[in-house]
């Protein structure tokens, strides 16, 4: 983008957003959990749909290209960067409140806040998602689940924002989720926010749910170390961070970019990784598995940005 058009787009947005939510030039390491990642040409960190809404209109008014992020889990950003406007959601907290046994919250808030609330109020459901890294949104956008759980599980209303600017309500049923997928990921469809239906629960019992889950979380995966969460989908019939360790590969590396020794599903920055070094890392453990097992191994980490 070149300085003209950064100008027009921060004219567009008006004074409806503060220009110490917009940056030039931003690196991407800076904002996502693999810390890794070279320069957004303008990144937004909207507080509102509303403020969201206007940034997506005003790119597309100049024709600039428009990625959404939620709280940067989940994702590589190649090195070259990403070119026009990265949205980024993890700032919109507006809404977190509890009606009866439903929350409806805000799609920038941690998944670990929202299930701390949910115990809060006494309600059950969303246990498993409480070491789940990224936002809500995010989680929704991708399915995320753990531990038998997924966000399909749970959710019941959603809204989101499209690539025009319009706002959209979606209602259980039109979902469209499977494993690691939504209905949102096709339409191009940005959760702004959420509603969960959840269960009546003793608090007693959810806390130690919690607790437990978050024990086996923190013994069996390096969350001591930058990365995307697991980097892999699982493949039907297996489990890609078990055939990865029967294939000989916990410590490959390329880089600072390593197979993690605690657990095979994950590619980890052990300090100063670029994104090349997680990509080689990843292409290499593909190649060496479906070799092995003839297992073809799909990231579940999205791949995004210029090399």
């Amino acid at each position: 983008m070149t300085s003209k058009a950064v100008e027009k787009f921060t004219e567009c947005l008006g004074a409806e957003i503060p220009k110490d939510r917009i940056y030039r030039d931003e690196p991407m390491r800076d904002h996502t959990t693999f810390a890794v990642g070279g320069p957004a040409d303008v990144l937004v960190l909207p507080h509102s749909v509303k403020e969201m809404s206007l940034a997506i209109r005003a790119a597309r008014s100049l024709e600039l290209p428009v990625t959404v992020l939620g709280g940067g889990s989940n994702v590589l950003v190649l090195d070259g960067g990403i070119r026009g406007v990265v949205i980024q959601l993890n700032e919109m907290k507006r809404t977190l409140s509890c009606h009866g046994n439903r929350i409806h919250a805000a799609s920038g808030y941690m998944l670990a806040d929202v299930c701390e609330f949910a115990y809060e109020n006494g309600l059950t459901g969303a246990e498993f998602a409480c070491g789940i890294p990224g936002t809500l949104g995010g989680a929704v956008f991708m399915n995320a689940g753990a531990y038998g759980g997924e966000m399909s599980q749970i959710v019941s209303r959603v809204r989101t924002v499209n690539g025009h600017g319009g706002v959209t309500t979606y209602e259980k049923g039109e979902f469209g989720f499977s494993y690691r997928k939504s209905i949102f990921q096709k339409l191009q469809e940005y959760v702004v926010d959420v509603e969960l239906s959840l269960q009546y629960g003793d608090k007693t019992e959810i806390r130690a749910t919690m607790d437990d889950l978050t024990e086996r979380r923190t013994s069996k995966q390096p969350l001591e170390m930058h990365s995307a969460g697991s980097t892999f989908k699982r493949p039907p019939g297996y489990f890609a961070g078990t055939l990865i360790d029967q294939t000989g590969l916990k410590g490959l590396s390329h880089g600072d970019a390593e197979v993690s020794e605690k657990h095979a599903g994950f590619v980890v920055n052990r300090g100063h990784a670029t994104a090349a070094d997680v990509l080689a890392v990843i292409r290499e453990v593909q190649r060496r598995v479906e070799e092995a097992h003839g297992v073809t191994l799909e990231t579940e980490v999205r791949i995004m940005g210029t090399p």
